[in-house]
């Protein structure tokens, strides 16, 4: 297995980011994003957009990708992680090998600063997530103003009822 570490200046080719984005969008499974934001997020991450910049990370098996993750520079330091792991994945056939540990311990080596993650509670990996240090500081909350707005008129069409 290999290790291929892109950043804003190696970044990967056309190709290879659609590779990777494909990958994720179909190994993220039930924790996945649609691909847009999957292809944003990795545009953050190679300063393809006004942004901090990040780094991907893929492994390969006989140049396949067999697992690939999403690191995001937040700009930030001290009050918020340095760090977002946004995506990270893992080829259902290679789960168990020691191909996710060994992504996420390239991750941390290369992560300049925190690094935050948010992960679902009945996700498996939460428990590698937890062996390798990362704690539960905070229950996250979000706000979605597209829903916030479709509830407000939802709620303002029942009251004229």
């Amino acid at each position: 297995m290999k290790l291929i570490t892109y950043t804003s200046f190696s970044k990967p080719s056309y190709l290879e980011k659609e590779r990777i984005a494909q990958f994720l969008f179909k190994h993220l499974e039930q924790y996945g994003d649609p691909l847009e934001d999957i292809n944003k997020c990795i545009d953050y991450a190679m300063k393809e957009r006004s942004s901090h910049g990040g780094y991907i990370i893929t492994a390969e098996d006989e140049e396949q990708i067999v697992g690939a993750t999403v690191v995001n520079q937040t700009g930030m330091e001290g009050y918020i992680p340095e760090n977002i792991l946004v995506y990270i994945a893992v080829d259902a056939n290679q789960r168990g090998k020691g191909v996710g540990k060994a992504i996420m311990n390239k991750a941390i080596e290369q992560a300049d600063g925190d690094i935050a993650l948010h992960v679902e509670p009945d996700n498996p990996a939460k428990h590698l997530y937890e062996k390798l240090g990362f704690t539960n500081k905070y229950l996250e909350m979000r706000l979605t103003k597209k829903d916030l707005k479709a509830a407000d008129t939802l709620s303002a069409n029942n009251s004229k009822a």
